[in-house]
């Protein structure tokens, strides 16, 4: 098993056939609009999802239906993000699963350290790198990666920490935490690997583990739950008993309890959306700090729970990796 070492990444302030006309609408009402971008908020005229591994320039030619010229003018000007990060390079590589989005208005953050830039200071601790992935510490209340309503995200600073040393450089998505979840977050550094991981990347995790302070004194000390869940249009997950839904195993244990509060060691054998939150939800447990999911409780201002460790097999020499983090001392502070 490889060895951990650790430095930071810092962080800085910081298509139809008629998409080439919308396209090219947009980088002109852009261009006429730069004098006062400050203003303006993130309007996407394009949104796309990448179904397969490739160069950006090849990939917008394909979904715009436009000139070469005219791709060109819509990169060089900062209309395109990936991920939530503006790019200008047209050999930027592309992953399955990367998201591409078209600016009606110039984007400038990581690359030229503009608008787009993350207003906050943050220095993301590096807990494991080496040739093919890089692992990080996530804080809560950071997203993994961006959503329309905040830019600011865990790819987006470990993408700059990177260009840092190689300005071609960038990270490949293989898992996502919720916002408020803190711990490891891990990332491909070639698209090779992220190709293999992306294609089994439940096959390759041997080990998902969590601490989870909730509500109440669980009855059983120790235990497995094991449901089905549904999303709503709502984008809440609930779970159902109609096996048309996604199961799900999570295994439990209780580390510390007192009458109100219980900490838990929690294992999970499948990775689904919100699946410890729904779950200890289901069981009378909430999450504390999970007012999504019904806890109305916050003793240590945030949500109570964080990825303590990940176990992976690398996809081409099948060594182990495993990367931990620590405890937030929060968790402990209620006992």
């Amino acid at each position: 098993m490889r060895e951990t070492r650790n430095r930071g990444v810092p962080g800085a302030a910081g298509g139809a056939r008629g998409a080439g006309g919308r396209e090219e609408r947009a980088r002109k009402s852009a261009r006429k609009e730069q004098g006062a971008p400050e203003k303006r908020g993130r309007v996407y005229t394009a949104e796309y999802r990448v179904e397969r591994s490739g160069v950006l320039m090849e990939f917008l030619l394909e979904k715009c239906h436009t000139s070469r010229n005219n791709v060109k003018s819509l990169l060089s000007g900062h209309f395109v993000q990936v991920n939530g990060s503006p790019v200008s390079r047209h050999d930027f590589l592309l992953a399955k699963d990367d998201e591409v989005k078209l600016s009606k208005y110039p984007v400038r953050g990581q690359e030229d350290g503009g608008r787009g830039a993350p207003k906050k200071k943050v220095s993301l601790k590096v807990l494991y790198e080496d040739a093919d992935f890089i692992a990080v510490d996530k804080p809560a209340g950071l997203l993994s990666i961006e959503s329309d309503k905040d830019p600011e995200c865990a790819f987006g600073y470990v993408l700059e920490g990177m260009r840092r040393e190689n300005p071609a450089a960038r990270p490949y998505i293989l898992h996502r935490i919720d916002k408020e979840t803190s711990g490891v977050l891990i990332f491909a550094k070639n698209v090779k690997i992220h190709s293999l991981l992306r294609m089994d990347w439940n096959n390759h995790v041997t080990l998902r583990e969590y601490y989870a302070l909730v509500e109440g004194k669980m009855e059983e000390k120790e235990g497995t739950i094991v449901s089905y869940l549904k999303e709503n249009r709502n984008n809440l997950v609930y779970v159902t008993h109609d096996p048309s839904g996604q199961k799900a195993v999570t295994h439990y244990s209780v580390v510390r309890e007192n009458d109100a509060y219980s900490l838990l060691r929690v294992r999970i054998d499948t990775g689904r959306k919100n699946q410890i939150r729904v779950q200890m939800r289901e069981a009378g447990h909430p999450v504390v700090g999970d007012d999504k999911y019904g806890c109305n409780k916050n003793p240590i201002g945030r949500l109570g729970l964080h990825a303590a460790a990940l176990e992976f097999r690398h996809p081409v020499t099948g060594e182990k990796i495993s990367v931990t983090s620590p405890m937030p001392p929060s968790f402990r502070s209620v006992f």
